[in-house]
């Protein structure tokens, strides 16, 4: 039940700053530090609320920040998300298994 209320959180908080402008202004912002603002937020909101969980998801940290540590490493060599995401996840389990 914690998961899915951090998702609908997560959604709510990376969804409200795309749609709100859309609802608030009729015409085209066109102030460099608000579209730079409501472009990096959602980013930044996720990122925030994500990155704890990855280390308070299992008991062993270590393993935790291996896995952290393929996936920014991956991400940082541009691979695609799933790439990513999978290579992680799959580190994390051999070395659960493992230890």
């Amino acid at each position: 039940m914690y998961n899915i209320i951090c998702m609908v959180i997560m959604f709510l908080v990376t969804y409200i700053p795309r749609a709100l402008p859309l609802a608030i202004f009729n015409k085209k912002i066109e102030n460099k530090y608000i579209k730079s603002f409501l472009f990096y937020v959602p980013y930044a909101v996720l990122a925030s609320m994500t990155f704890p969980f990855i280390f308070y998801f299992i008991d062993e940290t270590w393993i935790a920040a291996i896995g952290c540590a393929v996936a920014l490493i991956l991400a940082f060599f541009k691979q695609k998300l799933i790439v990513v995401a999978l290579a992680s996840v799959l580190v994390v389990f051999i070395l659960l298994l493992i230890f």
